[in-house]
Formats: C-alpha cells, structure tokens, sequence
C-alpha cells in the first residue's frame, strides 16, 4: 500500500481558538474579564475559544496586541483549520471527484 503525503491528515483539526483558550487559562485570565476589557462580546469570544467561529483577522491583531500571540500565526492556524475541515466534507468531496472526472 502506497501512502502519499497527501493522504496524511492530522486526526483532528486544531482550532487556533484552542491555543488562545489554553493562554488565558495559563494566565489565569477569566474569559468575561478578557472580553470586558477589551470590549469584545464575551459570546463571541466564547465561540472562538469552543472552535465554533473562526478567528477573523481584525480578533487576530486584537489578540497580539492583548496576549503577544503572533497574529499572522492565528491567521494562519485558522485558514489550516478551514482546509481540513473541508477536506472531510463528504459532500465537497464528492463535488471535487465529479469535477475531476
């Protein structure tokens, strides 16, 4: 069986709210106190902490400037974390092998 480098995928992807999730929480830093000083939606922040919305390039300059976490890198995790997932959408999937044909 011969495997390409294109066959290997992480087993999860990792969203790059995790990484910022692990820093406050390293930092003993309260997610509502984050989000109130620096006048953020606590849901919003929340949802990005849970991977459940992407971090947006203006939340990733945000998070430099607050944390000293390299946005380009955010930005960057992010778009790896957009190309996994839809690397496993069954329905894309099937779309590009239609395309292929």
């Amino acid at each position: 069986m011969n495997i390409s480098a294109n066959d290997l995928q992480s087993f999860r992807p990792y969203h790059p709210g995790e990484l910022v999730k692990e820093e406050l929480e390293c930092r003993e830093i309260k997610q509502k106190e984050f989000a109130k000083k620096f006048r953020l939606s606590y849901s919003a922040l929340n949802e990005i902490l849970n991977g459940k919305r992407p971090i947006t390039t203006e939340f990733a300059l945000v998070l430099e400037a607050a944390l000293g976490i390299n946005a380009d890198l955010l930005v960057r995790m992010q778009t790896d974390y957009n190309m996994q997932v839809a690397r496993k959408n069954n329905s894309l999937i099937e779309k590009l092998n239609q395309i292929k044909k």
